[in-house]
């Protein structure tokens, strides 16, 4: 019985996560009109230099609470993932923000900033790289 309610839990979160990330996925496309296939590419590691990617990248991980205003914020990121993504996948990527927390540094448009940590976080962590 207890094995069945962690499982449940955890596929109850899994389902909550998904259902976020589509939800960001649609607003993010709204506002800078990526083409569905430049965002799947993201996932697989294609990074596309075009200006509308960079922005969508820069519009979920304000989202996500991993950047604001074209600045990392590392720990707010890692508190959302330890908060919202099951443990297995949560360490690995924890560790990727916290080796890519400066990855966008000297860069001062937001969107590049973004494309600059989005690249970093698949370098370091492919295996559960989502976007």
């Amino acid at each position: 019985l207890i094995i069945v309610l962690i499982t449940c839990f955890e596929s109850h979160g899994f389902m909550i996560n998904l259902i976020t990330s589509a939800m960001m996925r649609a607003v993010c496309n709204r506002k800078h009109k990526a083409s569905e296939q430049l965002v799947d590419g993201l996932g697989r590691g294609e990074f596309a230099d075009n200006k509308d990617l960079k922005c969508y990248a820069n519009c979920v991980l304000e989202m996500m609470q991993a950047m604001k205003k074209g600045k990392i914020t590392a720990d707010n990121a890692i508190k959302q993932i330890e908060l919202l993504i099951p443990s297995g996948i949560a360490e690995p990527t924890v560790r990727a923000f916290s080796l890519c927390r400066d990855a966008a540094n000297d860069i001062k448009n937001p969107c590049e900033a973004a494309y600059a940590l989005l690249k970093c976080l698949h370098a370091n962590n492919p295996k559960y790289f989502f976007a």
